[in-house]
């Protein structure tokens, strides 16, 4: 006779997606570890890894030394668009508040999950985005024609010991396209998105219809329907945000972003009837900055593209001596 005990539900779930990042999947882990989380303990949430397809999938074993508990599962018909493993991860999840990271190679800081959750006490309709933003000096896709690579990257998160303290991500990271210029600019897409679970399903999840390798647009797709609920609140974490180690994904690092986005737009067209759009409503914002954040990411009005660029290159090269000198010999 075989006794079924179902898991105790928990405060809180993450799904995280995990496609071909041996390399980058681990640190995402011990970044969502209740060592590194600030404010939340261990049994208040879980984190389940969802695998689309790897060719050497993650193992539970692997991860089994860290400081949280985290379930790996794998999709059983793989497809190029993570929309049905994330729709999965968000069927089996047992959290009232269930968030998601569609790309598995991204570091959280260390507010990310206490900051969601007490945002989410806002209301019943309220869900909570993180900004994005790339290590590294500049937009990814233009740090690699620069000589930035995973050995570079690898040297740098070395180099500040972020596991020790997190928001030092902050001092060797930009902004990425859907989330700047600035804290104060509505973001297209969070990759790091949290609902209820009652909001989750009201809102379908992501939808598959969206097959595209990487599921195209999906992500913006998906942001765009939440800012649409009625009665929906976005909220928008300030001080807080997802870092996209280097990997090689679809559209993150891919070296003509433009046209990509042309292909990925047609796809959004054939199935919302309409090009892609910003959406334009208003926001809450919620959070604290840990560290003053640079007078380029509170207002653009007192600088040009060009010199928020400078600004940030001068930066970078002072901070990361090391890659400096790597620059230097490529």
């Amino acid at each position: 006779m075989t006794i079924l005990v179902p898991l105790m539900s928990k405060r809180l779930s993450i799904v995280v997606i995990s496609y071909n990042n041996d390399r980058e999947l681990p640190r995402t882990l011990l970044s969502l570890g209740a060592s590194y989380q600030r404010g939340i303990m261990r049994e208040d949430y879980e984190v389940i890894v969802v695998d689309n397809g790897s060719i050497s999938p993650p193992q539970q074993k692997q991860f089994s030394h860290m400081d949280v508990d985290v379930r790996i599962e794998s999709m059983p018909s793989p497809s190029k668009s993570p929309a049905p493993a994330i729709n999965l991860g968000i069927a089996i999840a047992t959290g009232d508040t269930i968030g998601v990271m569609i790309d598995g190679a991204r570091l959280a800081s260390p507010g990310l999950l206490t900051n969601a959750l007490a945002a989410m006490r806002v209301s019943d309709r309220a869900f909570v985005g993180s900004r994005g933003r790339y290590l590294g000096p500049d937009f990814q896709a233009l740090s690699m024609k620069k000589g930035y690579s995973q050995r570079v990257e690898d040297m740098l998160l070395d180099q500040i010991e972020w596991i020790n303290d997190g928001y030092r991500l902050f001092s060797v990271s930009v902004f990425d396209e859907s989330s700047g210029p600035t804290w104060f600019d509505l973001p297209s897409e969070s990759n790091g998105l949290f609902m209820s679970r009652p909001l989750w399903k009201e809102l379908g999840g992501y939808d598959p219809a969206f097959v595209s390798p990487g599921g195209g647009l999906v992500n913006l797709d998906t942001w765009f329907r939440a800012c649409h609920l009625p009665n929906s609140i976005p909220i928008i974490l300030l001080g807080e945000a997802t870092f996209h180690q280097i990997h090689g994904g679809i559209c993150t690092n891919s070296a003509d972003r433009a046209q990509t986005f042309i292909h990925f737009n047609e796809e959004y067209r054939s199935i919302r009837g309409t090009s892609y759009q910003w959406p334009n409503i208003p926001v809450t914002y919620y959070g604290a900055f840990q560290t003053p954040p640079p007078a380029r990411e509170i207002s653009t009005s007192r600088f040009s593209y060009e010199g928020q660029k400078q600004v940030l290159l001068k930066a970078w090269h002072k901070t990361t001596t090391q890659v400096k000198s790597f620059f230097k010999k490529s």
